[in-house]
């Protein structure tokens, strides 16, 4: 199932957004996983809520964050490269749920 990628770009996380299966919710309840890339961790098992991903420490309490959105990439590790569609400077767990909106995807 293809996704919408949300590159946090100093703490060089990304979270997944599913294209389906979010349909009716409130984007906080939109179900999602993650990816630290510095550590090379995600959650365990399965989805977790949208809110439950931008509260975590690393995100929550290092705003401002430089946000890009992509659906595609090309490489691996340190080669990795995200093919941008759209970047934005988020400053609040409210401005990255502003962010979704002007993407239509809430």
């Amino acid at each position: 199932m293809p996704s919408f990628k949300f590159h946090f770009k100093e703490i060089d996380w990304i979270i997944y957004l599913p294209s389906h299966g979010n349909e009716g919710r409130k984007p906080q309840k939109y179900g999602v996983t993650f990816l630290d890339r510095k550590k090379q961790k995600s959650q365990t098992g399965r989805m977790i809520e949208l809110e439950d991903a931008v509260s975590r420490a690393a995100i929550a309490k290092k705003y401002p964050h430089s946000v890009g959105f992509y659906l595609t990439s090309k490489g691996r590790g340190k080669t990795w490269e995200p093919d941008y569609l759209r970047t934005k400077k988020i400053r609040s767990k409210r401005g990255f749920y502003a962010f979704l909106k002007e993407l239509g995807l809430s």
